[in-house]
């Protein structure tokens, strides 16, 4: 092997991980299989354990093995995949059912939601959610509403999002708006229509990046796993945006779902 050849090969905890990757992608490892231990992959690939811990770091940074305290490493199940479409924001599906928009869509896919509301409190907004809201005098208050939102197929729960709303204080101040976790029936929406202001159109700006430590352990973000960032603004039947919501999701259990119309213009 030339000196050329040889600067050209992977190092073996990197070896060691392409051949594991590839036993899990082509289904040789499936779902919830025990990975080799470190002994027993030093073993077959004569390498230290300390190449065979980094190789396993490395699938676990990818997110596609899951390390359990005292247990080992097991290839990461896929878990049921929460689908949150426009519809979820429509008049007539909050008429029909009395719920919340995500309670209303998990509802729609056979799952349980809990909704915790942690936080209600009166803030100066983010200089990005007063832009949104058109609040440019920079002394305007908003109400800032912080909940958590969970999932469970009957059997087992999990943290699949957190959404902190951002309202207006002309529109919140004297209402269950700025006070209350119980929003009654329809929730936040119904509530924004008896002040005037019913959603029409929503604008959602949607990023990826890895979760800060709060969100990964608030979240149950597993290691290696991104989350999804989605800034909505909420805007009403005069064109005006009356709140704006930022949900930072789990991109292992989210999936955004859009169905939208292509406006066709004559040249």
């Amino acid at each position: 092997m030339t000196s050329e050849e040889h600067r050209e090969q992977p190092p073996p905890s990197r070896r060691i991980a392409d051949r594991l990757r590839s036993a899990i992608h082509d289904g040789d490892l499936l779902p919830g299989d025990r990975l080799p231990s470190e002994r027993d992959l030093a073993q077959e690939y004569g390498t230290a354990r300390n190449t065979a811990r980094e190789a396993l770091r490395i699938l676990a940074e990818e997110g596609l093995v899951d390390r359990r305290h005292g247990s080992g490493v097991f290839v990461r199940e896929r878990r049921r995949t929460l689908r949150f479409g426009a519809e979820r924001y429509s008049r007539r599906l909050r008429e029909e059912t009395g719920l919340s928009p995500y309670r209303a869509e998990l509802a729609k896919q056979g799952l349980v939601p809990r909704v915790d509301c942690v936080s209600i409190e009166r803030v100066v907004p983010p200089a990005d959610v007063a832009e949104r809201l058109g609040l440019t005098d920079g002394a305007s208050d908003v109400v800032r509403r912080e909940n958590w939102y969970y999932a469970s197929d009957g059997t087992n729960e999990h943290p699949v999002q957190v959404g902190v709303t951002f309202v207006p204080w002309a529109i919140a101040g004297g209402t269950p708006l700025a006070t209350s976790a119980n929003l009654g029936k329809g929730s936040l929406y119904a509530r924004f229509e008896d002040r005037g202001h019913r959603i029409t159109r929503s604008r959602e700006e949607v990023s990826a990046r890895m979760p800060t430590p709060q969100e990964a352990r608030g979240l149950m973000v597993p290691s290696g796993v991104p989350v999804l960032e989605v800034l909505h603004t909420g805007i009403d039947q005069g064109g005006r945006p009356f709140e704006v919501t930022r949900f930072v999701m789990r991109a292992d259990l989210a999936a955004l779902d859009y169905d939208m119309a292509v406006e066709e213009t004559d040249d």
